[in-house]
């Protein structure tokens, strides 16, 4: 039995919430999805050149990364040659293994997040303006919440018009401590505030907002430097984790700035955003290919209980059920 009739064995009849939040956050990028690969197979009466073909611009324009696509469509042709498979309409359970192995066997990373042993845990979250990083800092304070956790956020994007604002009615809704300074401010000393506080009151975590101006990279590089700096000097394993909010509907674009923010600081976790929004579910599966940096949280709804923790097995699901009748 394959991977994928496993998961499927599993989820099948056995709904949670975390699994109907999978199908429906996936919906779009599923029926997509799953349609161009049984109108493929429809077309063709035996697996040729040209369905390969036609297999690799449909991972393609699903934003599978180029790289994935090309070992994921050498792995399938060499699954036919073995199983000398010849109809189409055999092959996507084999189509849907090979994508997910590759992902899941190249390397263990953990969906985690990396907790302090004692003291604050620091997060600090990057990513451009637009991305959702304010509403998902509320997301995962709101979830940290729910997990009996207490949350403080640090309001240290100072640049964006309403920013601080934004954070701070948030922080209000959620009954959590928001510590900011002034619009146009110095960042760096919010987070130093930030972390003092949060250790003085012993919260166990600390969310802290940073700018999204990727355009001034050496100014963004120079400001996250610092940041990190001041966060050691009162906290020598923080930041624990630093986590880069990634809008999925921006598909390739998203992935070219997951490539950027690498550059300037170390990335330990991708939270991507508004794949509901999205008919194009592979860029989880891109962000692995060119960065090898673990999706630790996936955006599937609007509602403060959407943002859920990455789980593969509930992803291959929800993205690929459509392949197969129940």
């Amino acid at each position: 039995m394959g991977l994928f009739s496993k998961i499927k064995e599993t989820f099948v009849g056995k709904s949670t919430k975390q699994n109907e939040k999978y199908v429906a956050g996936l919906d779009k990028s599923s029926t997509s999805f799953s349609d161009k690969i049984n109108s493929l197979a429809a077309r063709y009466r035996e697996i040729d050149d040209d369905y390969f073909e036609e297999l690799e611009n449909i991972l393609i324009m699903s934003d599978v990364g180029v790289n994935m696509v090309m070992t994921i469509v050498d792995e399938i042709k060499k699954e036919v040659r073995i199983e000398n498979i010849k109809d189409p309409k055999m092959i996507n359970d084999i189509i849907v293994d090979k994508m997910f192995v590759i992902y899941a066997n190249d390397s263990y990373m953990t969906t985690k997040i990396n907790y302090a042993k004692e003291g604050p845990t620091v997060i600090l979250m990057v990513g451009v303006n637009g991305a959702g990083k304010t509403t998902t800092i509320a997301k995962l304070a709101h979830k940290m919440k729910e997990e009996g956790k207490s949350v403080m956020v640090a309001a240290g994007d100072t640049f964006r018009a309403g920013a601080i604002d934004q954070l701070d009615v948030w922080a209000n809704r959620l009954g959590i401590t928001c510590i900011k300074g002034k619009e146009g401010g110095d960042p760096s000393s919010v987070i130093f505030d930030g972390v003092k506080q949060a250790k003085e009151a012993g919260v166990d975590v600390l969310i802290c907002d940073t700018a999204g101006r990727l355009q001034n990279k050496v100014g963004l590089m120079k400001e996250l430097e610092k940041m990190n700096r001041i966060i050691k000097k009162t906290i020598p394993e923080g930041p624990h984790e630093t986590l880069l909010v990634i809008d999925a509907t921006t598909g390739q674009n998203g992935v070219n700035q997951a490539e950027e923010f690498a550059k300037i600081t170390d990335i330990t976790g991708i939270v991507l955003t508004k794949m509901d929004g999205t008919a194009k579910g592979g860029i989880v599966l891109s962000i692995k290919d060119s960065l090898n940096i673990p999706v630790k949280f996936i955006g599937l709804g609007e509602s403060m209980n959407d943002l859920q923790e990455f789980d593969l097995e509930q992803y291959i699901y929800g993205l690929c059920h459509d392949l197969m009748g129940e």
